[in-house]
Formats: structure tokens, C-alpha cells, sequence
């Protein structure tokens, strides 16, 4: 199994799709890992060559204690992407995963092609982090479960898909959670993304309670230049509420 080690963390990741065609790394939201992309390979697998990475203290990519940045998970994206030999490529990423892909457009702009962050922001309630971060760090991942689940999926999601993500939640390293939190309390989007210059696509949910488009896609939308917008009938992870519709986003805006 493919494993990257950088400076505090083994990171895991897997390549999937067609070698010889365009590259698209696919990067999870907090509290999941890259198993958030599972329903919509079948739709992509024929177009791109996938990359996913589990998010350092996700999944099986182990992290050392402490607060993450925004800056060192680009880097981690980075490193994977050397590893797997990749020299530039477009981005999509889920919440945590569409702030690290805004972070690494800025970071290293002649790397990424194209760039589709999914129900996301550029800027979040650092205290409410503060405190989900403490909590978690003091009572364990079962303190903000019910938090999460009601913002990562709505009613419309099929139960086993729910009780999969929530026993997951369940299961997580907390340190890895609280880690990846301390990089959306402190990330400094906002006043940056206007930056951004490879082609942007941003989607929206209609449900999504954590990151709808009043408040924070609309900022994204209007800041980034020439950034186009789709709105996903879809909670918070869109992959798994909405995977062809989120497919055939990416993939009309990938190839056009």
C-alpha cells in the first residue's frame, strides 16, 4: 500500500482511473476519509487519473499530535502528488479538502490546473472550532458526533450510508480530528482567494446546513476570478448524497 512519509505524519493514498489521462486528486472532508469518494469513482475512473489521499489523522494517514495548518496540509498534498508522479492537476475537495485545495492554488498555482471546492468555505466561526476542538480533544470523537452527522447528511441519506460515516466518525483519531480543526480555526482565506487564477468551480448544496451557498459559497462565487457555480440537490457530503449529479459537475467542467 502506497504510504508518504513527510515531516509528522505517514500519509496514505491510492491511484485509480487511466494513467495516461488527465491527473484529478479527490481530497476528503474532516471527519472522513477518502472511502467519501466511493460512489462517485465509477463516474471518473474512465476520464481521469485519480489520485485520493487520506487527510493527515484521517483514515489510515497517521499524524503526530498537535494543531495543522492550512499550509501544511497543501504541502502534504504536494508530497503525495510527487510520489505518485504527478506534475500538475486539477482538485476537487469536500469541506476541509476545498480549503486545502484554495490553500495549494495559491501556495503552488502552476501545480493546479483546475480546482472544484465542494460545500466549503474560505472562512468558518474560529470559536465554535475552539470549542469542538477542546471537546474532542478532552471527551473523544462520541462528544460531537450528533453535531457532525447533523450537518455532514440529510434526511434524504440511505440509513446503512449513515451509519457507515457515523461509525467512522466513531472510530477516528481524535487528535488527527482536533488537528485538521485547528487548520480551519485559524485558516486565513478570505482576504486571498481573490488570487486564485486557475479555473474554479464552485458546488454548492441546497441542504447543506455547514457551508450553504448564503454565507459561503456566495463568497467564493464572487471572489474568485471567473469562478463558475452548480448548486447539488445534497447535504454537506455531496459525494455521497449526490454522486452522479457531483460526477457530471466535475466532469463537464474538467473537460471543457
Amino acid at each position: 500500500m502506497p504510504f508518504t512519509q513527510v515531516p509528522g505524519a505517514s500519509l496514505y493514498w491510492k491511484r485509480d482511473g487511466r494513467d495516461e489521462a488527465p491527473a484529478l486528486v479527490l481530497l476528503n472532508s474532516i471527519g472522513t476519509d477518502m472511502d467519501l469518494w466511493d460512489a462517485v469513482l465509477p463516474h471518473l475512473r474512465d476520464r481521469f487519473a485519480l489520485l485520493r489521499i487520506d487527510t493527515r489523522g484521517h483514515g489510515a494517514s497517521v499524524a503526530e499530535p498537535g494543531d495543522f495548518s492550512m499550509t501544511t496540509l497543501a504541502d502534504d498534498v504536494l508530497a503525495v502528488a510527487a510520489a505518485a508522479g504527478l506534475a500538475s492537476f486539477a482538485l476537487a475537495g469536500v469541506s476541509l479538502g476545498g480549503m486545502i485545495g484554495m490553500e495549494l492554488a495559491l501556495r503552488a498555482p502552476e501545480r493546479v490546473t483546475k480546482l472544484a471546492p465542494v460545500c466549503t468555505s474560505a472562512t468558518m466561526d474560529s470559536a465554535s472550532w475552539s470549542d469542538r476542538i477542546a471537546k474532542v480533544r478532552g471527551e473523544g470523537m462520541a462528544a460531537i458526533a450528533d453535531l457532525a452527522m447533523g450537518r455532514f447528511l440529510s434526511d434524504a441519506a440511505e440509513p446503512a450510508v449513515y451509519e457507515t460515516v457515523r461509525r467512522q466518525l466513531l472510530t477516528m483519531d481524535a487528535q488527527g480530528y482536533a488537528g485538521c480543526g485547528a487548520a480551519i480555526r485559524d485558516m486565513d482565506l478570505e482576504s486571498r482567494i481573490s488570487a486564485i487564477a486557475c479555473p474554479t468551480l464552485v458546488v454548492t448544496g441546497t441542504r447543506d446546513t455547514s457551508t450553504p451557498l448564503e454565507g459561503h459559497g456566495e463568497h467564493l462565487v464572487s471572489r474568485i476570478p471567473g469562478a463558475a457555480h452548480v448548486a447539488l440537490e445534497a447535504a454537506h457530503l455531496a459525494p455521497l448524497e449526490a454522486p452522479e449529479a457531483l460526477a457530471a459537475a466535475l466532469v463537464s467542467f474538467l473537460e471543457s
